[in-house]
């Protein structure tokens, strides 16, 4: 054991530091995802690797016939539909190997809030989700990085006690007013009701 005061990383960091190429589109999902820092890119490439990894070893016991690799591949392809990265219907060990980083990135808070239209920017979203102004369901949400169940989708809503939850609110109507303006605004998606439960 360790002290817990002293946790370990839960991320991987690149093995050479100064990589152009990979800078770069570093810094492109940073600011794409509204991400705070390389760590939590780091930690989502860190949590699909150990997802790949996984499903390379539980395809190598399915071939050689355990029954017990095939209850875990269930419970796995299970985990990962129910959290949105997987597709609805029979998904394999394959589409768990051609899973990106981009594709754990989605299914975060912050940027589902702003594909949704709660927020003008990704980095507003983040902003707006650490002050607390967010909640799914009857609790409310202050970690940008939580992953969202595709269950809980639906239920992400201005908090009912956050000055945003009214519709005249000074920032909500600019949101409104920016959304109309954006090009293909039509296809935009709708905010979800207020009361939304």
């Amino acid at each position: 054991m360790g002290d817990p005061k002293f946790l370990r990383r839960t991320y991987e960091t690149p093995k050479h530091p100064w990589e152009a190429a990979r800078m770069e589109e570093e810094r492109k999902l940073l600011g794409k995802y509204g991400l705070k820092n390389k760590r939590e890119l780091w930690k989502a490439q860190s949590e699909l690797r150990g997802l790949r990894r996984q499903a390379r070893d539980l395809q190598a016991r399915l071939r050689a016939g355990e029954e017990q690799a095939r209850r875990e591949t269930d419970n796995l392809l299970g985990r990962l539909t129910r959290l949105g990265v997987l597709p609805v219907g029979t998904p394999t060990i394959d589409d768990v190997l051609g899973l990106r980083t981009e594709d754990l990135l989605r299914r975060r808070l912050e940027w589902i809030v702003f594909t949704r239209g709660l927020a003008p920017t990704p980095y507003g979203a983040r902003q707006w989700i650490v002050h607390g102004h967010f909640s799914i369901g009857d609790h409310r949400v202050t970690r940008p990085g939580y992953l969202v169940p595709s269950a809980e989708e639906m239920q992400i809503a201005y908090a009912p006690t956050s000055p945003l939850s009214s519709d005249d609110h000074t920032a909500r109507v600019a949101l409104r007013e920016r959304l109309a303006a954006r090009p293909g605004a039509a296809s935009e998606p709708t905010p979800a009701p207020e009361g939304a439960a």
